[in-house]
Formats: C-alpha cells, sequence, structure tokens
C-alpha cells in the first residue's frame, strides 16, 4: 500500500466534484483520453501533442504526473486529498483510471475513490508530514517518514503517530540547559546526534532567522559547544552532532572535533558529521550566520541513482528510460564524480562511432559544494538543467536540477503572493468605505502625505479599523476581535517573512494568514 496526494485544482475547483462523486479529478485542459497510453512514452507523446508549445521541461514533468494517475497508482492505494478550507480528506483508490468524455472539460480524467475521512483538522497532522504534502505539483506520492502507515492512521480516525524514526530522545531536550548536561554527560565517540528541526526545537523555534541563528550561536558559544556540520548548513531534517568544541585537550592531546573526525565505526548520521568536522570555521572568523546554501535543498542531501565507472552504455540508458532521467552521475569505486552521461552526449558519441560505449558518453559534469551559496549556481542550473552535489570528503552525496529549483522557489513565493492579496483586498475597501480624513487621522507624522490606504503601514489597519465609527462603515456582519486578532497575527507573519531564513514556510505556518485571505474574500468578494 502506498499513499499519494492528487490536488482538486490549484484554487479547489474540483473539490466537490471529487467528493460528491467519489472520485480523483485531474485537469489538463484538452488532453484526450490516455485509456490507450500504456507506456510513459505514450503519454509523452499525447501531452506534447496536445500542448505544442510548451517546452521539454513542461511536458516532462506533466507526464510524469499523469503516468503516475494513470498507472502507478493502484487500487488500495491511499490518497490524500488537501483542501481550501484547510481540511484534508483521505480515501481509498477502488477503481483503474477512467476518461469521461461527457464530463466537463477539465473533469474528464478521473479514478474513482471510496472517501474515508473528509474533514480532517491539519493540526492532527505532524509538521513532517505537512511538508511532505507541500508541493506544487497536481500528483505525487507520499514515500517519506513512514507516510502511508500514517495516513492510514489519519484515516481511521486515530492520531498521526509520527514519524517511524522519531526522535523520542531528542523531544525531552526541552531547553539549553538540559542539551548541555546531555553533552556533558557523553563521550566524544558517542556524541549527541539529533535533526536541526529537533535541534532549533530546543531554543523553541521553528526556522532559522538571523536573530535565531545569533542567540543560539550565542549560548553554543558561552557554554562551550559546537554543532558539527554547522547547524546553520542543510535541510531542518539534517542530521548533527552536537559536542563540547571548547573542552581541553584529552591525554592523547587531541580535541573532541578531531576524535569525533578520526573516529570509525560511527552511526550514518554521525559520520556525516564527521566528514565535516574538520572544515569548522575559525570562531573569531567573520563568517555569515545565515545563507542560501546548497545543503538548504532537499535534493542535495539525497543520493541520486548513479552509474559506475566500468557500466554499460546500455545500464546507463535502461535506468535513464526508466526514471525519466535527462541525465546520471558518473561515479568511481570511491563515490566521486567521474562525469555525467545525458542523452546529448550519448547522441554525440553514437555519431562518432556507433559502437561507443559508458567511457566515450561521459562528459565533464558541473559539480558544487554543498556549502556553496546556491544563488551562484542558479544560473548553471537553468542553462544545464543540473548540478552534481558533493559533500566535504568530496563524494557525491546529491543532485540539484531545474525541476527542485522550480518547486523550492514557488514554494518559497507562495507566502509573499498570500499576503500581497490580503494587503491589496485591506486597501481597497479601506478606499472604498473610509474617508480620507479619517484614515489620516490614524497616522501621527506628516499626515498630509497620506492620499489613500495605500500609503498606511500593514499595521496601521489595525489601528485604523479598531475605531467604532471605521469598523461600521466597512458593514461586514462578522465579529471585530476576532478579525483584528487575525490581523495582528498576520502582521507577525508577514514582519517574519522581510528576515532572511533558508527553510520553507509550510502550510501549517500559513494557516492564520491563509484563514485571514479566506475571511476577507469572503466578506469583499470582488475581484
Amino acid at each position: 500500500m502506498r499513499a499519494w496526494v492528487v490536488r482538486a485544482g490549484e484554487n479547489g475547483e474540483r473539490e466537490q466534484t471529487a467528493l460528491q462523486e467519489g472520485l480523483l479529478v485531474v485537469g489538463w485542459l484538452g488532453l484526450g483520453n490516455l485509456a490507450d497510453a500504456t507506456t510513459r512514452d505514450d503519454i509523452k507523446a499525447a501531452v506534447a501533442a496536445a500542448y505544442p508549445e510548451e517546452g521539454p521541461y513542461t511536458v516532462g514533468n506533466w507526464t510524469g504526473q499523469l503516468y503516475r494517475f494513470v498507472h502507478k497508482i493502484q487500487s488500495g492505494d491511499l490518497i490524500v486529498l488537501p483542501m481550501k478550507s484547510m481540511r484534508v480528506a483521505i480515501g481509498r483508490v477502488v477503481g483503474s483510471y477512467e476518461y469521461r468524455a461527457e464530463a466537463p472539460d477539465g473533469t474528464r480524467h478521473v479514478r474513482r475513490v471510496e472517501w474515508l475521512a473528509t474533514d480532517i483538522d491539519r493540526q492532527a497532522i505532524q509538521s513532517d508530514l505537512l511538508d511532505s504534502m507541500d508541493s506544487l505539483l497536481t500528483v505525487f506520492e507520499l514515500s517519506r517518514f513512514g507516510a502511508a502507515d500514517r495516513v492510514a492512521a489519519l484515516a481511521e480516525g486515530k492520531p498521526d503517530p509520527g514519524r517511524p524514526d522519531a526522535d523520542g530522545f531528542a523531544a525531552t531536550l526541552t531547553e539549553p540547559a538540559k542539551l548541555y548536561e546531555e553533552v556533558r554527560r557523553r563521550s566524544s565517540e558517542e556524541p549527541l546526534t539529533l535533526s536541526i528541526r529537533d535541534f532549533l526545537a530546543v531554543w523553541g523555534v521553528q526556522r532559522r532567522y538571523p536573530a535565531t541563528i545569533e542567540q543560539i550561536n550565542d549560548d553554543l558559544k558561552a557554554r562551550g559547544m559546537v554543532t558539527v556540520p554547522p547547524f546553520t548548513e542543510g535541510t531542518l531534517d539534517s542530521q548533527i552532532a552536537v559536542l563540547a568544541g571548547g573542552a581541553e585537550p584529552d591525554e592523547s592531546g587531541t580535541s573532541a572535533v578531531t576524535r569525533l573526525s578520526g573516529s570509525i565505526g560511527l552511526s550514518p548520521a554521525t559520520q556525516s558529521a564527521a566528514h565535516a568536522a574538520s572544515h569548522l570555521p575559525d570562531e573569531d572568523s567573520e563568517t555569515e550566520a545565515v545563507a542560501y546554501r546548497v545543503s538548504n535543498l532537499e535534493s542535495a542531501n539525497r543520493m541520486p541513482e548513479s552509474v559506475r565507472v566500468g557500466d554499460s552504455l546500455g545500464t546507463a540508458m535502461t535506468v535513464m528510460v526508466l526514471r525519466g532521467y535527462s541525465q546520471l552521475p558518473v561515479l568511481d569505486a570511491d563515490g566521486r564524480l567521474r562525469g555525467v552521461v545525458s542523452w546529448e552526449s550519448i547522441g554525440r558519441a553514437r555519431m562518432a562511432d556507433p559502437d561507443a560505449g559508458l567511457e566515450a558518453a561521459t562528459v565533464r559534469g558541473q559539480e558544487a559544494d554543498r556549502s556553496d551559496d546556491l544563488l551562484d549556481w542558479i544560473g548553471v542550473i537553468q542553462q544545464s538543467g543540473y548540478v552534481v552535489v558533493r559533500d566535504h570528503d568530496h563524494k557525491v552525496c546529491g543532485l540539484i536540477t531545474a525541476s527542485d529549483l522550480t518547486v523550492q522557489f514557488g514554494t518559497r513565493v507562495r507566502p509573499f503572493v498570500l499576503v500581497e492579496e490580503i494587503e491589496q483586498r485591506l486597501r481597497r475597501v479601506v478606499d472604498r468605505c473610509i474617508p480620507l480624513d479619517r484614515i489620516r487621522a490614524i497616522v501621527r507624522n506628516r499626515p498630509d502625505r497620506v492620499h489613500s490606504a495605500a500609503n498606511l503601514t500593514f499595521g496601521a489597519y489595525g489601528h485604523l479599523l479598531k475605531k467604532p465609527e471605521n469598523w461600521a462603515a466597512l458593514g461586514w456582519g462578522i465579529d471585530q476581535q476576532h478579525f483584528l486578532e487575525a490581523l495582528e497575527e498576520c502582521r507577525n507573519f508577514r514582519n517574519s517573512l522581510m528576515h532572511f531564513s533558508p527553510d520553507p514556510v509550510t502550510d501549517d505556518q500559513l494557516l492564520p494568514a491563509q484563514g485571514l485571505l479566506e475571511l476577507l474574500r469572503s466578506v469583499d468578494p470582488h475581484v
């Protein structure tokens, strides 16, 4: 049994059809019946014919989603439907792909589903599983963190049991003092390892803002502790070790950090930390606390499929066709990059020699260190379509594609778009309903410079709408106090967006602003 997310349109336009008729429905306007499209190439040809103006990337992306919908999703699999109400529905697939020729265009591609639960509160789902659901794709699998079993539990009305590898011990580290005591108790041969997410929770925070980083670094420095690798690198699920970095050398004359880097027989998480131990910066060096590193992308920390030096070209081509890849890294026996094979390089090699093998088709690959600034590599990724990622030991540890950038930056732009719509709706209704002299009355400095609501700060709306006469002018039949509280919560959320963090905003963290926007759309439905 597997678990999948199938969305009901960008704005939830297919939700009612899905829930009322017991269907999974995907759009793709103008695309015909795929019942006879038995292979991925068949679907790709149909997509390319239906959308001739789309480029290879879009055609490939849409092909992958439709192939999952038509062939990969099986009867008995579980389906998660995130809804615009910020609730979640879960169902079980009970039928194969169907094409409804008589249905309105955009609701013709369907699968039958038995809905098991249609009103699950997102707050009942733990943040890691919610994060997995947070994709811009319409059809994708939930494959991480024991998702299928957890979705099954939610469908039965049980609480989310959490990821099977969840660190129960980390949950007991509720304050820096407890973390300090645990580090003191352990030897350097058995260091404390935990995820960056759990490490941040010790300070009661969820994302890495500059002010948060400064506070944590000050606390670590004051207590003589260090994280390896630095907790500013990697995703929230990356593992770090916490060490007594300032402790005096032992009898052998070495520090805890050096002993960690030379240890053998460590757990995989600690081994990863050990590889980076010798790369910690000078404590007094002027280093940027937080930056958008290559390692902040999940795909940079996920070992890509590859072929090895000595494999046949047929092996590489088979893997590329099966997985829908445009390129594959070619690694040596130590896991270091020796080049990349792509369809273009294969074509060029076979033009020169029809019997060319993998070595002839292997070309130099783009390779970034996981500590590099991601922004420096965006142009390369856009031009070549990828960059291979290496760790501090120069071994391949990930692969970033243009698709990964699209998803990542789409996720990061979404909160700003949401807040911008809230502000636009507030400006419009205030300008329409409240006289300019009353708008100017809440501005202390140079009110004469205020010509409309566009000149107000976001926080000024709360002061403006506290006034009974201004609130009454709106004519809204909603509770003023609850609205003002939601507005203040959104103001704080907006301010947090203005502070750089490499960590994406989750759907759960978007809930307050999303709720306020839905309320504004209801009371002021003008487009």
